[in-house]
């Protein structure tokens, strides 16, 4: 997760606008030029709401950087690769920064207060090592595998996961979810999301992202889209609740590992019957 400097605290409350939202899902989720001018809990409520937005925006470079490959006459494993790079670059790889600790914190068997600090910590272990090396490949399997089937699928599935991986930070901080630490984005955004308004948004994510499985492969194509969110959604939502039973509440580190695991997820369930 991407934080901003001088950012203005707003002292009274004045309800956010979808300019304040929308500032604050790119500036905290992605590298695209946009200042955070608010950082409080209506702002972050806007905000995370407002994610999946920022998903479609890194969905669509990643798709467009590998069907551009595709195009010029790459093989479909280089246009998976660089569809899989595209999001790492456009957060700076903090999202999967944030898987690698938090498996570093899981995999550690420590107390809460000790798994955390060891998450803190700016070195990867070895649980890091192993779950991001094998989740990278599975997206870059994935990804290999529709791009050969179609550059149009291949662009699709990039698009699809990007967006799934990014409601799933929505539900994340859906309110009854509490935060581990009192400082960082995760205390930031934590249980500001009321849980109809993730709903309401889950639907609508759901529904566009049927779409171009409707294009692709008509009613079949567009209920493998919803499945793929779907089946995100429940894989980031297992994570979330071992996190919060593990640790106590979510960081800004496990609102990386839940979009990681949300878009491999939907990848793989994409790439299932093909």
């Amino acid at each position: 997760m991407i934080l901003r400097d001088s950012v203005r605290p707003v002292s009274t409350p004045v309800p956010p606008s979808l300019s304040d939202g929308l500032r604050f899902a790119f500036g905290t989720l992605t590298v695209l030029p946009s200042r955070v001018t608010r950082w409080d809990r209506e702002a972050a409520r806007a905000g995370m709401l407002c994610a999946p937005v920022a998903g479609a925006v890194v969905g669509l470079c990643a798709a467009a950087l590998g069907g551009l490959l595709i195009l010029l006459g790459s093989g479909p494993l280089l246009a998976a690769v660089a569809s899989a790079a595209v999001p790492a670059a456009l957060t700076r790889g903090l999202h999967l920064d944030g898987l690698a600790d938090t498996a570093d914190g899981l995999g550690s068997a420590k107390p809460a207060p000790v798994a955390l600090d060891i998450m803190k910590q700016s070195d990867i272990g070895p649980f890091g090592v192993i779950v991001l090396l094998f989740t990278l490949l599975a997206q870059v399997a994935v990804l290999a595998q529709l791009y050969a089937a179609g550059w149009a699928s291949g662009m699709a599935a990039a698009l699809v996961a990007s967006i799934a991986a990014r409601l799933a930070l929505t539900f994340a901080s859906r309110r009854g979810v509490p935060a581990a630490r009192p400082e960082g984005l995760g205390a930031a955004v934590a249980g500001v999301v009321p849980v109809r308004a993730a709903v309401m948004a889950g639907v609508a994510v759901t529904v566009v992202c049927a779409a171009p499985g409707l294009v692709l492969g008509g009613v079949t194509g567009a209920v493998h889209g919803a499945v793929a969110v779907v089946a995100a959604l429940g894989v980031a939502e297992v994570l979330l609740r071992h996190c919060v039973r593990r640790f106590g509440g979510v960081t800004g580190d496990v609102f990386g590992a839940v979009a990681e695991a949300g878009a491999t997820a939907a990848l793989v369930v994409l790439a299932l019957g093909r």
